[in-house]
């Protein structure tokens, strides 16, 4: 059991440590700002419509997990909207804990631990998570203002295609599906590498708390998971990818928007990033509990 651990969990963090490694010694940041912009507005939509296409979801048998992907990211805001965090404004505070990192960390770690034929439903759970950070997300931290915003996101109309294609995939030319597959494969090793090289520029300050926080985090997601999985028919399969996605790290989106909307930047950095180091022990031990007690 413990080198299927390993097998599934060193990849990830292999792949994200390569990119640490570069961007500490480098010699300067490297400029991932076009790699970041690309891999979120071509790669990532080429992966979300060739997995809709080529692992049909539908979406009438699949209510429930569709149900619980928006629970699992709701049901925490509320919980935590009782919290009042000293040092961290509401929407600074309630965004991270939130939105977890079903993207660089999520897609992979899944993918590995409950195999490729889930990929459709690790997609759209993914596809949840992103229309509703660019949505929901952006509506918290910009005051309600650019609440439209998300629409715009290539993400979002790669799903609505994939989903609508989805039964008819004899009708696409078997050239556009190599290419948009050839190119989604891109996007999985790139967010980990690119959340590399993110941690190698930061440093973390206040370690007590940004633990403090995330545990808090943690706490408020099993809380939620719970009642998801008790109200919820999930099937053994959906239990275990909702269970992972409740424990994930905060998603680095999350300080990239708060730093868009100057909302305590600085403190969700270290919130953020701290999350992501910690995920080393979270991560293992739920994929161990998932496969072996769900």
């Amino acid at each position: 059991m413990l080198l299927t651990l390993l097998n599934i969990v060193v990849p990830v963090f292999a792949v994200a440590g390569l990119g640490f490694l570069v961007g500490r010694h480098h010699g300067k940041p490297p400029a991932m700002g076009f790699i970041n912009h690309t891999n979120l507005n071509v790669f990532c939509p080429a992966l979300i419509f060739s997995a809709l296409v080529n692992n049909p979801v539908n979406l009438a048998h699949e209510w429930a997990l569709v149900a619980a992907g928006v629970l699992i990211i709701v049901l925490p805001g509320l919980v935590l909207m009782w919290v009042k965090p000293a040092g961290l404004s509401m929407p600074g505070f309630l965004v991270p804990g939130m939105f977890r990192n079903t993207g660089n960390i999520g897609i992979p770690l899944m993918m590995l631990a409950y195999g490729e034929r889930l990929m459709g439903d690790i997609v759209l759970l993914f596809v949840i998570s992103n229309g509703l950070h660019f949505s929901l997300g952006m509506f918290l931290l910009s005051r309600h203002s650019n609440r439209w915003l998300w629409l715009r996101s290539p993400n979002v109309w790669a799903a609505a295609l994939g989903l609508a294609l989805a039964s008819h995939r004899a009708w696409i030319p078997e050239f556009v599906l190599v290419t948009t597959e050839m190119v989604g494969q891109i996007t999985i090793p790139m967010m980990l590498f690119a959340l590399g090289i993110r941690l190698s520029q930061d440093r973390i300050s206040g370690i007590r708390f940004a633990l403090r926080i995330n545990l808090v985090y943690l706490a408020a997601g099993l809380l939620c998971l719970v009642a998801i999985l008790w109200l919820l028919p999930l099937e053994p399969d959906a239990r275990r990818l909702i269970t992972l996605c409740a424990c994930l790290p905060p998603a680095v989106l999350n300080f990239l928007l708060c730093e868009q909307y100057r909302i305590d930047p600085a403190t969700v950095a270290n919130v953020v990033l701290f999350g992501n180091v910690m995920s080393v022990v979270t991560i293992p031990a739920v994929i161990w509990f998932t496969l072996n007690w769900m």
